[in-house]
């Protein structure tokens, strides 16, 4: 067997992660942290949830219901023909799981960041076991809570109709990134206690294994969207090697190599297809292109608020005179190319009230909730709307809501700041 060669991979990413056609399909991952109101700082097991879970049958509007490695639920959508088909049918399938969890005595937690329980890893297959020996062999200490102690909510938007319109997107998504950051930042607290920053979520993320987790495309770069990927992919590290392609076998956690060490041989073997969807799999950047843009930075929100991330970003990219007027404002925030890892930290410490980053959302939201009536989505305007009103127009987003409330801290927290949380782009 050949090892694939750089050229495999950057023709593979061209051709499956940016394939084009007509845009206009929408999808959200929501993931939930869970909580047992009795007992707050235990974990709700896998096993529990899924015993309770059993007898409601599958999400009826078709979501896929799956764990995370800590013991979040997540529901993912259809992929829909606009954002109020997605509003409609994840609506109904977080109805039926809220449903099934309040009969039990359980909540979903509406925070994007654990803030009393340690992390857990629950979920014992060999990719996740393998992910955790690589962070804790690197030292990336924060890979855990990563893991297992943080939920996001993933928007999912097509690529593009061609080559110049999935360019355009990718550098206007990547734009509009620090924006979604600070807007829906919701994770303010953890181990009982104020951590600095709106968002910890990304905080943390970002801090763990930066070959990883950093922005794609660098400021100033005129690089193309699928060379930039495959260069980013290529240096990063490999995670994990299965003994065979596609998973079986014994798992060689942290072989020490970057995919491109392993495209010219420097593997334990040749490197299949199997092995290079694996890795992209490992890869967690911001804008992750799958075939669709996968926006990975914005936090769970509290219920109420979960269609207004997906309505916004939809709205702002597929509907032309929104993306015009947040094209401008996007632009101006980030100096007109990719966004600056200080304009990254900036979203996720201080949120809407940094003065530049809220002028430009103020403008993305208005522009947003002129454009879904537009798009046939008159209530979920009215939603982003009541969100803006609630939250941007006033400088806020949900972290300081919840920082206006004392929460207890766990027996045996520590007492000083968790700085190697803080330090985004490092290594533990």
């Amino acid at each position: 067997m050949m090892n694939m060669t750089a050229e495999d991979v950057h023709e593979y990413i061209n051709g499956i992660c940016f394939k084009t056609g007509p845009p206009g399909k929408v999808g959200v991952e929501t993931e939930w942290l869970v909580t047992d109101p009795a007992r707050p700082t235990a974990p709700v097991t896998i096993e529990r949830l899924a015993e309770l879970l059993e007898p409601y049958g599958p999400p009826p509007a078709g979501s896929r219901f799956t764990f995370e490695p800590g013991g979040q639920v997540e529901l993912s959508s259809p992929a829909l023909p606009g954002p109020g088909r997605v509003h409609q049918a994840l609506g109904a399938d977080l109805d039926h799981l809220g449903k099934a969890l309040a009969n039990a005595g359980l909540h979903l937690v509406e925070t994007a960041l654990d803030p009393l329980r340690p992390p857990t890893l629950q979920l014992r297959v060999p990719r996740y076991g393998a992910m955790e020996r690589f962070f804790t062999r690197r030292r990336h200490v924060s890979g855990r809570t990563m893991m297992c102690s943080t939920a996001s909510l993933q928007v999912c938007l097509d690529i593009g109709d061609d080559v110049t319109d999935t360019r355009e997107r990718w550098e206007f998504l990547h734009r509009l990134g620090p924006v979604l950051v600070a807007a829906f930042a919701n994770s303010g607290l953890w181990r009982g206690r104020p951590t600095g920053w709106k968002s910890t979520r990304w905080a943390i993320w970002a801090a763990t294994d930066s070959s990883r987790t950093r922005p794609v495309p660098e400021p100033g770069s005129r690089v193309d969207p699928a060379t930039a990927w495959t260069e980013y992919a290529l240096a990063a590290q490999v995670m994990a090697i299965p003994e065979t392609p596609g998973g079986g076998g014994t798992w060689t956690a942290d072989p020490g190599i970057t995919l491109n060490d392993w495209v010219h041989g420097r593997g334990p073997r040749p490197l299949a297809l199997a092995d290079l969807e694996f890795h992209l799999s490992t890869l967690f950047p911001p804008i992750r292109p799958r075939g669709w843009w996968e926006l990975r930075m914005i936090d769970t929100v509290p219920l109420r608020w979960w269609p207004v991330p997906m309505a916004f970003a939809a709205a702002l990219t597929e509907d032309p005179r929104a993306r015009a007027t947040a094209e401008e404002a996007t632009a101006r925030l980030s100096g007109g190319g990719a966004p600056a890892p200080t304009l990254w930290l900036r979203s996720a410490r201080s949120g809407p009230s940094d003065p530049e980053i809220v002028a430009c959302a103020r403008t993305c939201f208005d522009a947003a909730i002129e454009a879904l009536p537009r798009m046939g989505s008159s209530e979920l305007a009215t939603l982003v709307d009541a969100y803006a009103e609630r939250y941007v127009r006033r400088g806020l987003c949900p972290a300081d809501a919840t920082l206006q409330v004392p929460a207890a801290r766990p027996a045996g927290s520590p007492t000083g700041a968790d700085a190697h949380l803080a330090r985004p782009g490092g290594s533990s």
